[in-house]
């Protein structure tokens, strides 16, 4: 069986790291036959690494579409506000598409996305990778088997580690909600997607609070320079000083995220001129630095989930209590334990067969594609009308919290998106 050939838009950290460096270790199912990429450095780098020819090493994503379809398929990992505009281009051109998360900015860009795969009759899938790795599978499969019985109470924390917040939050790509999104959508929309989906139960009103607070000018150290390498009085004690996150001995996300040039001298001076050199007081962000939902979904169930930046771990964990059990997880320990009200037993759920970037999940949403592509329609649950639920609550969440924690109805809401688009 021949691989399967694609493309790829975006050449940097999912591009390159993660389905790029996928699709090397599997060369006997799939094959990337061009690359559009405007920094120069990445895309000779990958160019290198998947044997293109110079002639299939774009600058720009029109150039690459004005070639024409070379693939059935190509990978979309442009940045957030990208993404409408190169997969209109991509699914016009005549691919199938699999998009990096979020789809797109907007409420009303989500839907008008869904619509125009549908009406090309393209596939379109979501990078919603959590579906597919082995400790989310576990707990879907352990919820759906009875053992808890009824779920009746959820919660469900996305648990952002302080120098992560920090990193994508604050210094960078994700900290401006005007470059990228709101902060419940760019970090978060896997965790409404994965709600609806281990419930199988659709969110019927929420409500939500949260705020920006703690990375704000006003509560900056006295004498705190706008950036680290200023001679900041106050590097000992402050927990983001930036060359002590990213001037150690190790080359891997997120050092390898602030330049191409991984020595410490490229470091540094990334740092001195870069984004990431800034006080974690005095940048341009404007993402929350803690929110919570409350919300109320099919069936009776209530479920709040909180996200917040003042974590020492990077991981989510979560509790769902049934009639017959009580279930509690950490994804970043790969842990399940159930308790079973009748025996009085707890036991440990087993998962196995992690492989690679989320928790297994970057490797199972790849071979899911590469079996869509090849014609098993049910390979993929992450269509982008699957996930399109998953944004709408992102975005309804959003629009509670700035309202006041105004409650949403979600009918309503979907409603009014979809009739927006419609107009």
């Amino acid at each position: 069986m021949k691989p399967i050939e694609v493309v790829m838009l975006g050449a940097g950290g999912r591009g390159f790291y993660a389905y790029g460096d996928w699709i090397l270790r599997h060369p006997d199912q799939v094959r990337v036959v061009a690359v559009a990429e405007p920094d120069p450095v990445r895309r000779a780098r990958f160019a290198a690494a998947h044997n293109l020819p110079p002639e299939r090493a774009f600058v720009d994503h029109r150039d690459m579409f004005a070639a024409g379809q070379l693939a059935p398929a190509l990978i979309n990992t442009t940045m957030d506000r990208q993404h409408v505009e190169t997969t209109l281009g991509a699914l016009s051109t005549g691919y199938d598409v699999l998009l990096e998360k979020p789809m797109a900015p907007t409420a009303f860009e989500s839907v008008q996305l869904v619509r125009a795969a549908e009406a090309a009759g393209r596939q379109l899938h979501i990078c919603h990778v959590m579906r597919y790795s082995p400790f989310y599978t576990t707990l879907y499969e352990t919820l759906h088997s009875g053992a808890v019985g009824r779920v009746m109470v959820v919660d469900h924390r996305e648990n952002v580690a302080f120098w992560h917040q920090a990193h994508s939050f604050v210094r960078g790509n994700w900290g401006n909600s005007a470059r990228s999104a709101p902060m419940i959508l760019a970090k978060s929309c896997h965790d409404m997607d994965i709600l609806p989906w281990l419930l199988d139960r659709r969110v019927l009103k929420l409500s939500s609070f949260g705020s920006l607070t703690h990375f704000t000018a006003d509560q900056a150290p006295e004498g705190a320079p706008a950036r680290c390498t200023d001679g900041c009085p106050h590097w000992q004690s402050c927990a983001y000083y930036a060359p002590r996150i990213y001037l150690r001995d190790r080359e891997g996300w997120p050092v390898n995220a602030i330049t191409d040039d991984l020595s410490y001298e490229g470091r540094m001076e990334a740092l001195r001129n870069g984004p990431y050199g800034r006080c974690v007081y005095h940048c341009d962000n404007d993402v929350v630095d803690h929110m919570t939902i409350q919300m109320l979904f099919e069936d009776e169930i209530t479920v709040t989930f909180t996200m917040h930046a003042f974590s020492h771990e990077n991981c989510r964990t979560m509790r769902y209590d049934g009639t017959l059990a009580s279930l509690r997880g950490h994804g970043g320990k790969g842990e399940l334990r159930l308790y079973d009200f009748r025996s009085g037993q707890e036991r440990d759920v087993p998962i196995t067969g992690v492989e690679g970037g989320h928790g297994g999940g970057d490797a199972g949403l790849m071979r899911a594609f590469i079996a869509a592509l090849r014609g098993e329609p049910d390979a993929l649950h992450t269509s982008a009308r699957d996930a399109l639920e998953s944004h709408l609550m992102a975005f309804a969440a959003e629009e509670s919290r700035l309202n006041g924690g105004k409650l949403v109805d979600m009918a309503e809401y979907r409603a009014r998106i979809e009739a927006q688009v419609a107009a």
